[in-house]
This record gives C-alpha cells, sequence and structure tokens, in this order.
C-alpha cells in the first residue's frame, strides 16, 4: 500500500510496524508531527503513548522501558536531545536498547526551526559522557524515514546499545509518496537479560550502570567496545552513485544528498565525471565505500548544512590520500543545485581540493 505522507508521519508508522510498543516524548519544532501520529495510533495498536512532563522524563522513561525488554522510543529536536544525553549514556553503560529520533533544527541554542545537518558532532562523537558509541542511521527521504526506523530497532536490539535516526527538518516536514510494505523479520537473540519477574525460575536481572571498581568498569567498557568493533566492520552502510569512473565525489548525506544528486546528474550531462557517496550510517562512517573511490577519484567535496562536521570523517576515511573540499551552509540554509555545481565546476577548472564555504557564515 502507498500513501501519501509527511516524513515524520512515515517514521512513526514505521516504528509502530517495527513492534515498537512505548513512544516517550516532548513536543518540539520540526518534529512534533512525530508525536502527534503516536498519539493517535499507539493506544489503538496496542501500546503506550505518554507526553512526558520534559524531555529529561521522555529518554529515562524509555530507559524504564527498555529494561523490562519493551521496545521503546522517544523523539525530539536539537535542543531536546542535548537535554536527552545524559540519559542516552546511561542506557548505553547499562547495555540498553532504545531509539532516539533526532529531526534537527539550526542551532546553537534555540537556533531556528529550520532544517540543519549541524548535529552531526553531537551523535557521532559526544551523544553523552564516558566511552560509548550509538548507530547513527540518516534517512535521505520519506520513504528511508519510515524503513530505517526498523532497522534502528533491529541494530539496537541485536548489539544492546541505543540508536538514532538523524534526520532534518526537510525530511520531517516534506511529503512523498511511501509504501508500506511488510518488513522482513530478523531473527534476533532473546532478551533474557531484562526486568521481565523471574517467577522463580531464574536467578534475578540487574540493571546497572554504576562499576565502583575501576578493573571491573575498564572489563565492561572493553567488552562493550569489542561489540562496538564488530558493528563497525559489518554495519556500513552507504549509497553509491556513479562512482565507479567519478574523479570528482561528493559525499553528502539526508536533505544535502538530494541536493548533491541534481548536481550530479547536471555535472555529467556536462561531461563532468562526477559521482555521489551518500552515507546511510553516519556511525558507523561507510569508510570503506570512501577507500574503495579514493583509489580512482582524485578529489572529493563534502556537501553539508553545517560549517563543517562530516567533512572531517570524509578526510579520516580516506587517510588524507585526496583533497577533501567543502561547501557548506548553515543557520537552516539548504546548499542549491547551483551551488554545489559551481564547486563542481571550479574543481574541474583547476581549483578542486581547496575547502570553500558558500554563505555568510
Amino acid at each position: 500500500m502507498q500513501l501519501l505522507m509527511k516524513g515524520n508521519e512515515a517514521l512513526a508508522e514505521g516504528a509502530l510496524r517495527a513492534g515498537c510498543r512505548c513512544f516517550f516524548g516532548y513536543p518540539i519544532t520540526p518534529q512534533t508531527e512525530v508525536a502527534a501520529y503516536m498519539a493517535k495510533h499507539m493506544q489503538r495498536r496496542g501500546g503506550v503513548y505518554l507526553q512526558a512532563e520534559s524531555e529529561l522524563a521522555a529518554i529515562n522513561m524509555v530507559l524504564g522501558a527498555s529494561s523490562a525488554g519493551v521496545r521503546a522510543m522517544t523523539s525530539s529536536s536539537s535542543p531536546g536531545i542535548s537535554l536527552k544525553t545524559e540519559a542516552i549514556s546511561y542506557m548505553a553503560g547499562s547495555d540498553l536498547p532504545g531509539v532516539i529520533v533526532n529531526v534537527q533544527r539550526a542551532g546553537p541554542g534555540l537556533g531556528g526551526i529550520q532544517a540543519s545537518q549541524a548535529d552531526y558532532w553531537q551523535a557521532t562523537r559526544a551523544p553523552g559522557h564516558g566511552d560509548l558509541r550509538l548507530f547513527v542511521l540518516a534517512p535521505a527521504s520519506a520513504q528511508e524515514m519510515f524503513d530505517l526506523i526498523g532497522d534502528a530497532f533491529d541494530l539496537s536490539d541485536l548489539y544492546r546499545m541505543p540508536a538514532m535516526i538523524l534526520a532534518d527538518g526537510v525530511l520531517g516536514q516534506m511529503m512523498e509518496p511511501v509504501e508500506l510494505g511488510k518488513r522482513a523479520t530478523k531473527k534476533l537473540p532473546a532478551k533474557d537479560w531484562a526486568l521481565t519477574g523471574t517467577r522463580h525460575k531464574r536467578p534475578h536481572n540487574v540493571i546497572n550502570s554504576l562499576y565502583l571498581d575501576p578493573a571491573e568498569l575498564e572489563r565492561k567498557v572493553t567488552e562493550r567496545f569489542a561489540r562496538y568493533e564488530k558493528a563497525a566492520k559489518t554495519e556500513q552502510r552507504a549509497e553509491e552513485y556513479f562512482v565507479d569512473d567519478a574523479e570528482l565525489v561528493l559525499v553528502a548525506y539526508g536533505a544535502s544528498a538530494r541536493v548533491a544528486r541534481t548536481a550530479v546528474d547536471e555535472a555529467r550531462a556536462k561531461g563532468r565525471r562526477t559521482g555521489l557517496i551518500r552515507p546511510v550510517t553516519l556511525w558507523p562512517f561507510p569508510a570503506d565505500s570512501l577507500r574503495r573511490a579514493a583509489k580512482t577519484a582524485r578529489a572529493f567535496i563534502a556537501v553539508e548544512m553545517s560549517m563543517g562536521q562530516m567533512v572531517d570523517d570524509v578526510r579520516l576515511a580516506i587517510e588524507c590520500a585526496r583533497p577533501v573540499g567543502l561547501l557548506s551552509r548553515t543557520g537552516g540554509i539548504i546548499p542549491s543545485p547551483e551551488e554545489v555545481l559551481e564547486a563542481i565546476e571550479r574543481h574541474f577548472e583547476g581549483c578542486g581540493g581547496k575547502p570553500r564555504r558558500v554563505g555568510n557564515a
């Protein structure tokens, strides 16, 4: 069945079909439709919707529901996610799954309600205090808002770590046709760690993130990072578009990737061998795709709605083997295909690889 849906609504429907049975949220633009959809549909689908008194309360309710083995999620936008980071760290330290949705707005501070990608560092580098990681998936369409939320739940359960959907205001608010098909059922490990009541049939489970013995804490963190390492090797995802023969490769995710793809098509029509790598997982970052491209491409350009945050991961992925430029807009301004095409033309005219920002940032 295909429906015309807002990205936020598609994400909420995808979560319900993926087995989410608890949603805890607090309204903030531009993600409010996620909560509104859940409020309308969750109870009739056998779940619990609760508007918490604050962002802090919402994420801690996710922690509690997840401790009982329930698929639970929360959603917010940039300032609200900042408030949730402490509890995200507690979830990671307790080896708990759970899904957090960030439909980004411009910042810092209250900033503005326009689309942004300036939370990349927060999502991939500092989603909470301590040594931790979480999956970060970046949809680029309403269809992927529907599809990737189910993947986020599966990855979160499989590795016992939180997962984040990092979207933006464009994707949350735009309307597109969405195919509401059935998801393939994945075989996941039983949640024998959950607090479900023992009925005197097993020892008590304990959900905990406090370890006063440094050696014990080091052991727990080291075990956790072994899981992270496995995920980093096996769960990278990226879409490659005209990369095989590309002299110049654009790297962009989310709404920026849609703009970049249009620019690639226009460049190709002019005979410019240009390609696009669209990271779908921001963590783990699809370094393998970029390393393959770096064997033949002469340069890269990161296209972002920030002052340049993902660009560092592009450079790290290819170990600075090729020049990496930057085209960025910030403050809620979306780069235009014409701006991206201009950057492509500069490269082919002999100025490629030099970082350049567009706009008055």
